[in-house]
């Protein structure tokens, strides 16, 4: 249980929480606040559905397994295709984050130097990784309560910079949800890993909502600390908490947020792998993806083929990607993802453990809202990718069609 919550506080208490509230304040003004909370309330919805879900189906592979179990094998296919390709794009933004913080003159080869080391890591064991989770959690909730302190307690704090002014618009807040949801995202981590889960109808329904509801406190209060002496300066911050810090009054702190944030992004990408290869699994098994990633080692008990393909197209694309434009796709993918998860918990029976009607509603609507408020460019990158995954399983289901009827007719 332990282990289950530090493996999703680690993939959400990451890198977003340095790097998301600038541009949703961008998006938000004077709504940040709000946003977070409808951001909060969406991925309630779906940790709840998400945790149902793996109750019933602990195994590995998190949505790809149940929207094929619920709704059909194209719609688990579109989910974990999703999911793949989107956090893909996230890893490689973790990646980048962890360069452009650690040394920002060389940030694309520490990036893949830090991509390297973790996917070794994870290739001996989720065990091991879990420690080191449970390392970077506590580092970087120490530099976070510094940093909250700080700000808090500083002559320049105002309650005033808190007060929602004018020019907010619906649209705007939703727009800042959708950015903020990429730091939320992560729960879904302790799903993807159900068969390495120690009595995972128990655990996993448990270790979910705690984790969210630990994460949803600790972001909160870094918004709002981070508010008070930045007010609407927060928008422009190209680091936003390191330039809190200053503006409250202690520039020494700045390199222990610059540390924070560095070991914040590492941990998230150590989840992230751990997410991604889990289902690419889970795909390959299904011959979605090569049915040699299917292997698990004999020794380590980890898809290791799985993990070294994603650490080798990941470090790729850390090599030549965009930091901005890796986060806005990989939301939009994480919302579809996550849309399939709550239209399959609206199919669960009373006694398969459904949760409440209105749950996988309002997770589906959100979802979907906060997909299409996000920046068009996201939204069309996003569509395209997903329609090309769409297309690919089509071919392929055609020709395993007319492969039977040629085998019928000899």
């Amino acid at each position: 249980m332990f282990d289950a919550v530090v493996i999703g506080l680690g993939s959400m208490i990451g890198a977003g929480i340095f790097a998301a509230l600038a541009p949703a304040t961008a998006a938000a003004g004077g709504g940040l606040l709000p946003g977070l909370g409808v951001a909060a309330v969406v991925a309630y919805c779906n940790a709840t559905s998400s945790a149902r879900l793996a109750a019933r189906y602990p195994a590995s592979g998190g949505t790809y397994v149940y929207g094929r179990e619920r709704l059909g094998p194209f719609w688990g296919y579109l989910a974990g295709w999703g999911f793949v390709v989107g956090k893909t794009a996230s890893c490689a933004a973790m990646a980048l984050t962890v360069g452009l913080y650690a040394w920002p003159g060389e940030a694309h080869a520490v990036a893949v130097a830090a991509v390297v080391a973790l996917t070794a890591v994870n290739y001996v064991g989720v065990r091991k990784s879990a420690w080191l989770t449970r390392a970077i959690v506590a580092v970087v909730l120490a530099v976070l309560a510094v940093v909250v302190v700080t700000c808090l307690t500083s002559p320049h704090a105002g309650a005033a910079r808190l007060t929602i002014g004018g020019g907010v618009t619906v649209a705007g807040v939703l727009q800042a949800a959708g950015l903020l949801f990429f730091a939320f995202a992560g729960y879904a981590r302790i799903a993807t890993l159900g068969e390495e889960v120690r009595d995972p109808a128990r655990t996993i329904p448990r270790a979910i909502p705690l984790a969210l509801g630990i994460t949803l406190a600790v972001y909160a209060v870094v918004a709002v600390a981070a508010l008070s002496v930045l007010g609407g300066g927060l928008a422009t911050a190209a680091a936003p908490l390191a330039d809190a810090v200053r503006a409250a009054g202690a520039p020494h702190l700045t390199p222990a947020v610059r540390l924070g944030a560095g070991v914040a992004a590492l941990g998230s990408l150590l989840a992230l792998i751990l997410g991604v290869s889990r289902t690419t699994l889970a795909m390959a098994r299904d011959r979605h993806l090569p049915h040699g990633l299917a292997t698990v080692h004999p020794r380590y008990r980890v898809p290791h083929r799985a993990e070294l393909a994603v650490g080798a197209v990941v470090a790729l694309v850390t090599a030549t990607a965009d930091v901005r434009a890796a986060i806005g796709f990989s939301s939009f993918a994480v919302l579809v993802y996550y849309a399939v998860a709550n239209a399959s918990a609206a199919t669960l029976a009373r006694d398969e453990g459904r949760p409440p009607r209105l749950v996988p509603v309002l997770g589906l609507a959100g979802c979907l809202a906060l997909a299409l408020a996000l920046p068009p460019r996201s939204v069309i990158s996003g569509v395209a990718v997903l329609a090309v995954g769409a297309a690919a399983y089509g071919v392929r289901r055609a020709l395993a069609r007319r492969g039977r009827s040629a085998t019928g007719a000899r």
